[in-house]
């Protein structure tokens, strides 16, 4: 009998149940990165916010992680946790949208595609979003167009930055034009934000896409974005098939915007939320002292969309 014959045998003799233990154990240690192919322990690679250590690959995170990675414990106040999604069209596709809608909730335990909320990110107090691509392709309906404009509406009441991490396939088809509406109202508040001399910040990770694109993923004072992110508003097969011309391999990526000027600056995860607290701590309002009212001309940072 081989070796192999004699571990087969064994394998057989087990008991089912210990065998299912074994491979529940064994399936969540190891982690391959779909990038470069390297198997990661799954402990090290959260360590690391979940960046392949091997090829820097950006894994995709979700809203929980996120929060965590950039919120300091215990400082994290939800906004409008119980505001849920219905259904006022009546949609139907493949399925009844109002059971699409209770599967994805039931599934991912989230009640619609953003979470949002105040806290302390390296000490400084913030409002944030964080858009979860798990639910329906962070696709943008009324509660997370009227979730985001409520962040923004408290942002500018409490007078602090407000920050959007962006996720989405774009608007959410089965509201109709009810979503498109929310591109407008989203905007609307953030011009608000403007006129009160507050910093807003989106953050563009994979994917962001239509709608978002085209609303408050690109209004930001200063725009970042993931390395590597495909961040764009239509698909890259439908632009080539309208402008009849083969597209550049890198286009819609981050690293191509921001080559291009739509993007501020590419932050790898890693060094996030540093980024993040020293361009909020450099755009704090300066308080008038009477050295700086003896000088004639003072020379101030200015943002883009700020007077």
């Amino acid at each position: 009998m081989s070796l192999f014959d004699w571990f087969a045998n064994r394998r057989k003799s087990e008991p089912i149940n210990q065998q299912r233990q074994e491979r529940e154990i064994a399936d969540g240690l190891w982690i391959k990165c779909p990038e470069c192919a390297v198997l990661a322990y799954t402990k090290d690679l959260k360590a690391n916010q979940m960046v392949c250590l091997e090829c820097n690959h950006h894994m995709r995170v979700y809203s929980d992680e996120r929060i965590e990675q950039l919120i300091d414990a215990n400082t994290w106040m939800p906004l409008d946790e119980n505001l849920r999604p219905s259904d006022p069209l009546k949609f139907r596709d493949r399925k009844q949208y109002s059971d699409r809608l209770r599967e994805t909730q039931e599934k991912t335990h989230l009640v619609d595609a953003v979470q949002t909320g105040i806290g302390k990110l390296d000490g400084e107090s913030v409002a944030l979003g964080v858009m979860d691509f798990r639910f329906m392709g962070g696709s943008m309906g009324s509660v997370v167009g009227e979730k985001i404009t409520r962040l923004i509406e408290q942002a500018t009441q409490r007078r602090i930055p407000a920050i959007v991490v962006c996720a989405s396939g774009g608007a959410r088809m089965q509201e109709g034009m009810l979503s498109l509406m929310q591109m407008a109202k989203i905007s609307g508040a953030l011009d608000r934000h403007r006129e009160a001399k507050l910093l807003y910040i989106p953050l563009l990770t994979h994917p962001t896409t239509g709608g978002v694109t085209a609303s408050f993923a690109m209004l930001g004072d200063i725009i970042l974005a993931e390395p590597k992110a495909t961040i764009g508003f239509a698909g890259r097969r439908v632009i080539e098939q309208t402008l009849r011309e083969k597209l550049p391999d890198d286009f819609q990526t981050s690293e191509y915007l921001l080559q291009h000027g739509f993007v501020d600056a590419i932050v790898p995860r890693t060094q996030l939320k540093k980024t993040l607290a020293q361009l909020i701590r450099l755009h704090q309002p300066v308080l008038a002292t009477p050295l700086m009212m003896s000088i004639p001309e003072a020379v101030t940072f200015s943002i883009r969309g700020s007077d």
